[in-house]
């Protein structure tokens, strides 16, 4: 117990300087429970101690569900003026919280000017620092990645499904050749063991490394458990149902090795200043509009 305290305390000293760290989970196909990892992730860094801000980008099956949260508002109605961001953010549990933005996905590389000081006033106005900025993306960018993540990490979440597979590296690939993005990270989820996680990642890696389209680093493997779903479906996350469970242990483990990633220029200035950079750099990022 003296070790687990210890571990914890030196956890939460190492963010004790409230940089920002900025984490984007994308997928290629919507089966591999990203959206569920995000909220099992968010929960557990709260419980380390951090302030957490969640980016939603999802419609329908988004985190707002999976909390069995109402919706108060989202970022389009804040970017319109209707509602002040912390009105619409939503908080399932303390430390997480949670701001609705689908449907924004075609909209957020072309605010008007006045939009993005909406946004920036929004951010400058939360009543509590933010420690970690976890990213939802949505799948519904033409070229693969949201504005939210042109900083900081992207974490390619990955299944052990063939076709999942193969369509995380054609989406690795053309987030790579459009935006020059070389570095990513892998998690793979739902499979049977660690062992098996190594082996695709290893098979991504290896193929991404051989036609130089980009640098994998392996973030870890999180083991099928029943749970995750089942627990789910009573709205509560596995990590603090469940703690004990090899799903809740895997999580864990990749929560808390946000701490020992590098540093990036964007985290010292905090949500602010990564806000304002975004905004900045968002006309690059070129999205389809979907049909309503």
């Amino acid at each position: 117990m003296v070790n687990s305290l210890d571990q914890l305390a030196g956890l939460r000293r190492m963010f004790a300087s409230r940089q920002l760290r900025i984490v984007t989970f994308a997928s290629a196909t919507p089966e591999v429970g990203k959206s569920t990892l995000v909220a099992n992730v968010a929960v557990e860094l709260a419980r380390q101690g951090q302030e957490v801000l969640v980016v939603d980008e999802n419609d329908g099956n988004n985190l707002a569900a999976f909390f069995d949260l109402p919706a108060k508002g989202d970022l389009a109605q804040v970017l319109r003026g209707k509602q002040a961001l912390e009105e619409a953010l939503l908080s399932p549990f303390a430390g997480v919280c949670i701001l609705p933005a689908g449907g924004l996905s075609g909209r957020l590389a072309r605010l008007s000017a006045a939009e993005r000081k909406a946004l920036q006033n929004g951010i400058q106005a939360l009543p509590r620092p933010i420690d970690v900025l976890l990213v939802d993306s949505s799948p519904d960018y033409m070229k693969g990645l949201s504005p939210w993540s042109l900083a900081g990490e992207t974490v390619m979440v990955v299944s052990g499904a063939r076709d999942a597979i193969t369509d995380a590296y054609a989406m690795i690939r053309k987030i790579s050749e459009s935006f020059d993005r070389r570095h990513f990270r892998i998690l793979v989820n739902r499979v049977k063991n660690t062992e098996g996680g190594r082996v695709i990642f290893g098979n991504l890696k290896n193929v991404a490394a051989q036609r130089g389209i980009a640098l994998l680093e392996y973030g870890g493997a999180i083991p099928f458990d029943s749970a995750v779903r089942q627990l789910g479906q009573l709205y509560q996350p596995i990590v603090k149902v469940l703690p004990d469970s090899p799903a809740a242990v895997a999580l864990r483990g990749f929560a808390s090795s946000l701490y020992e990633w590098p540093d990036a220029e964007y985290e010292r200035g905090g949500v602010e200043q990564f806000v304002a950079q975004m905004l900045h750099s968002t006309p690059s990022a070129t999205t389809r509009v979907l049909p309503a």
